[in-house]
């Protein structure tokens, strides 16, 4: 894991993502802001890359398996401040809802389908042989939101949350900062 920064804990909002590299893996990035949207944590992993053993020994499992119990779990216990809320644009790792505390929300943008939608972009968020989850959805500017709807009070969470980091608060570009945070630490390791 690699600490970018530390500067306080008046965290807000956790932002969990990955970027996938057909030759390395799939690395994934954690950042903390603060409710003016400014960094106090970032976190990202070495690259994750299954074998091919896994890949069939885990099937359709593989997604939530990597995103969500490697990857995503390991991230959000690194940072020093707690969130009450961990905001993700990728629906397979939605499921690391299932291993930490927090409240996990899935974030689309506008040109996004909603989850309960199929699509090239949108992955399985249950086990192979069970139902899909229900969904809680709400809206902020143009973003749409979703949590599981299994998990009680995590709406009131997030709906405190939001209120919290305010209505100009932009939900989906924190994830763009994350993915630029990864690509220079891969490009900083090439030189």
């Amino acid at each position: 894991m690699m600490d970018a920064c530390d500067t306080s804990s008046d965290s807000a909002a956790g932002f969990l993502t990955m970027v996938e590299d057909g030759r390395h893996g799939l690395f994934g990035g954690y950042l903390l802001l603060s409710r003016n949207g400014r960094p106090v944590e970032f976190h990202c992993t070495a690259p994750v890359k299954p074998n091919r053993a896994q890949e069939i020994l885990y099937g359709p499992t593989l997604g939530e398996y990597l995103y969500a119990e490697q990857i995503g779990r390991t991230l959000i216990a690194q940072p020093k401040s707690h969130v009450p809320v961990v905001y993700t644009d990728l629906s397979k790792a939605l499921a690391v809802r299932h291993y930490v505390a927090q409240t996990v929300a899935l974030v689309t943008a506008p040109d996004d389908p909603p989850s309960g939608e199929l699509s090239e972009r949108q992955w399985r968020l249950d086990g192979a042989h069970q139902e899909t989850p229900v969904m809680i959805s709400m809206q902020m500017g143009a973003a749409r939101i979703e949590v599981l709807s299994e998990y009680d009070g995590d709406r009131l969470r997030l709906s405190r949350n939001l209120e919290l980091l305010g209505p100009r608060f932009d939900l989906v570009e924190p994830f763009r900062r994350i993915r630029e945070a990864i690509e220079e630490a891969q490009a900083g390791g090439k030189s």
